[in-house]
């Protein structure tokens, strides 16, 4: 039996296939996904600005969906440039050192989201539940403290996962059949065993996103338990009110996330362009609609963007006189 065929692995870079199958409607296929990140950058980019300059809005909570904006930017960035680049002019060629840095920024921001969902929702929780004492105990250089510790932690569970896979040789037939460096079909393309990258990689998931969301479940849970106490029903309403948006997002972040774990896991059992276009929804949809989310659910939010687009009309309106 022969070897199989192994390189250094920094001298040859990989090739993604964008949709097995669907070559022919590459062009076609990326008027969504085009759409879909000119309005992450746009929604996300008023919101960052809408929190940058409204003064009403320096609250830990509005940090925390600036937290949130900018991670979407990030995310995004990361990955549906590169993904056109392959559906408009079919450049499929990505660098061994550039496909594992696009990997490190999903698997790192997907780490923070994680934990920033986790940070609102203590933040609901304390605003819900001891709202005298919220001014005291979550201030504005808290919430800076929390959304640093969470980025942190991302890089820092996620660095030897990356160190762990470069370390591995990759064989000589690098095709990815997907839009990006998706991580399993990479680790598929080792010679060397991957048992010790699998490991870690699942640990981390276990401990990081399933402790995050047992937290975040244990969160709402006192939440409720809390608003089902209130005298009257449009206390209660107004409460649950404050949490629709977090909670929207919630579940997109992490069903999404476990119904695309799942898809890539049993693969088998779907056709290779499903697949790939579900793995791809998953990294660009929720990204453009946390911002929509927060736009129509939350009212400071809405008046902020309101305020701010009155105030840029005015501006112009003034040098055009």
């Amino acid at each position: 039996m022969s070897t199989p065929n192994c390189s250094n692995p920094g001298s040859l870079p990989f090739l993604l296939t964008g949709i097995p199958g669907l070559e022919g409607l590459h062009v076609w296929i990326s008027i969504p996904f085009c759409l879909t990140y000119l309005v992450t950058l746009l929604g996300n980019g008023l919101v960052l600005l809408t929190v940058r300059l409204d003064k009403g809005l320096h609250e830990p909570m509005f940090y925390f969906i600036a937290m949130l904006a900018a991670i979407d930017l990030i995310f995004s960035t990361a990955v549906v440039p590169k993904m056109l680049g392959v559906f408009w002019w079919d450049s499929r060629e990505i660098s061994f050192e550039a496909c594992f840095t696009q990997m490190f920024f999903i698997h790192t921001f997907t780490a923070v989201e994680s934990g920033v969902l986790l940070a609102m929702s203590l933040d609901r929780y304390v605003a819900i539940c001891n709202p005298l004492r919220y001014s005291s105990i979550l201030t504005g250089s808290r919430a800076a403290q929390m959304g640093l510790l969470c980025l942190a932690r991302g890089a820092g569970v996620m660095t030897p996962l990356m160190c762990l896979l470069t370390s591995l040789s990759y064989c000589r037939a690098r095709v990815i059949p997907h839009s990006y460096c998706e991580h399993m079909a990479v680790v598929e393309l080792a010679c060397g065993d991957p048992t010790a990258t699998d490991l870690y990689s699942l640990t981390v998931a276990t401990l990081l996103v399933g402790m995050d969301s047992v937290f975040i479940t244990f969160s709402y849970a006192m939440i409720l338990r809390s608003v089902m106490r209130l005298p009257s029903q449009e206390a209660r309403l107004k409460a649950l009110r404050t949490c629709g948006s977090h909670v929207s997002i919630i579940l997109i972040f992490y069903i999404g996330g476990l119904l695309s774990m799942y898809l890539q896991m049993f693969s088998s059992s779907l056709a290779p362009h499903v697949q790939v276009l579900v793995a791809d929804l998953y990294l660009t949809v929720p990204p453009m609609l946390n911002p929509l989310i927060y736009g129509m659910k939350v009212k400071q939010v809405q008046e902020g963007i309101s305020r701010l687009l009155v105030g840029l009309r005015g501006s112009q309106a003034a040098e055009d006189r």
